[in-house]
């Protein structure tokens, strides 16, 4: 048995998703208060379980597509590293302990949280993966509710508008990876997922393009109905981040296939972390 199989299998490369827990906490200036920030960190481990429990479920749904795909052939379950009823009961512990963290030191409310995440992620694996667009909806969906889950620990009402630049900034992230599986696969796209057969180049194009201007739009109106219009000053880095991921896209880059290895691009790097400082700066000092 490889321990590294197992951590493996509970894809800690898409925990990153989980990070928007924190935006409640950060946009509302919390960062330096000690208990919400604990409180966050516990949820974000929360989401972290129950995303890996779903994930697990889903690679014993999906074995045979995976072992004929290029690369999900390597993933433990499909590869054999690890015993599908093994799997099984990994799955379940996670999910209890998700369900404990919630329930001994998160407020009674957040349960729902990760309840429904874990649900929609089911209804989605089981009969909605292979529904265009539905398919693409129902993951921007669960951003969502992992920005709100932020807001169920501080029992504080989240922007609109900054529930709006999720959804959207998760349609732009999920077409543009819908574009680039589709540039990898080729003409086999259809054979390792069904809902290949129903996405063109040019249907993806426009519904990143769609999804690109309605981040963008979303993200300057937040920007100008805070208290702290100062904050429309981080326009451009949003602009130059959307644009250089987009030629990451159409450059056939493994950065637009895996979100999770955007790091490897040192202009993303940049980009990110200018935004980030400047906006830390107009929010907690000005």
């Amino acid at each position: 048995m490889s321990v590294l199989s197992y951590f493996k299998l509970l894809r800690p490369q898409q925990w990153y998703k989980n990070v928007l827990v924190f935006l409640t906490l950060f946009f509302t200036s919390q960062v330096f208060n000690v208990e919400l920030l604990t409180l966050s960190l516990l949820g974000f481990v929360v989401l972290c379980l129950t995303s890996s429990s779903g994930y697990i479920i889903n690679d014993i749904k999906d074995l045979k597509e995976d072992r004929a795909h290029p690369e999900k052939r390597l993933r433990p379950i499909a590869s054999g590293k690890v015993p599908i009823w093994l799997a099984v009961i990994i799955s379940i512990i996670l999910l209890i302990l998700a369900f404990l963290i919630s329930w001994i030191w998160l407020p009674k409310l957040f349960m729902i949280i990760p309840a429904l995440l874990f649900v929609l992620t089911q209804i989605y694996s089981f009969f909605l993966k292979h529904e265009p667009v539905i398919d693409v909806l129902m993951i921007a969906i669960n951003f969502v509710i992992r920005a709100l889950s932020g807001a169920f620990i501080l029992n504080v009402m989240i922007s609109p508008w900054l529930v709006m630049c999720t959804f959207f900034l998760a349609l732009f992230l999920v077409f543009g990876k819908r574009r680039a599986d589709l540039m990898f696969l080729g003409e086999k796209a259809g054979l390792h997922k069904k809902v290949f057969n129903h996405y063109t180049k040019e249907i993806l194009d426009s519904a990143m393009y769609v999804s690109t201007s309605a981040l963008i739009i979303s993200y300057s109106l937040y920007s100008f109905l805070r208290r702290q219009e100062t904050l429309l000053i981080t326009l451009p880095f949003v602009f130059y981040g959307i644009f250089r991921y987009l030629i990451l896209i159409y450059s056939g880059s493994d950065i637009a296939r895996h979100p999770e290895k955007v790091f490897k691009d040192w202009r993303m790097d940049v980009t990110m972390l200018l935004w980030a400082v400047l906006t830390f700066i107009l929010i907690y000092f000005y």
